[in-house]
């Protein structure tokens, strides 16, 4: 089966059973997604390790390892906020 061209009133409505393979099984209605949620915790995320491992590095320069590993989540904080912002502004509702 080929994958068939969705536009944005699709995206709007929400995608049926996107985040619930099962649904079809189990008569349950298709989930939807709370993007607006993960957004924020993206954000919190992202600004949280920044912080931290600023303080890290200039209050306590032993623990700077500590320091990369908040960076790193940081980025990959940046990255998912970045992708849920995407989705949103696609128009997917949540």
């Amino acid at each position: 089966m080929g994958e068939q061209k969705r536009d944005r009133r699709d995206y709007e409505r929400g995608l049926p059973g996107y985040h619930d393979p099962m649904h079809r099984l189990t008569g349950a209605p298709a989930a939807l997604s709370a993007l607006t949620l993960r957004l924020w915790l993206a954000g919190f995320g992202a600004v949280f390790c920044t912080v931290a491992a600023v303080l890290l590095w200039v209050y306590l320069p032993p623990l700077s390892w500590m320091a990369w590993i908040l960076l790193v989540l940081a980025v990959i904080a940046v990255v998912d906020f970045a992708w849920v912002a995407h989705r949103k502004l696609r128009g997917e509702p949540g």
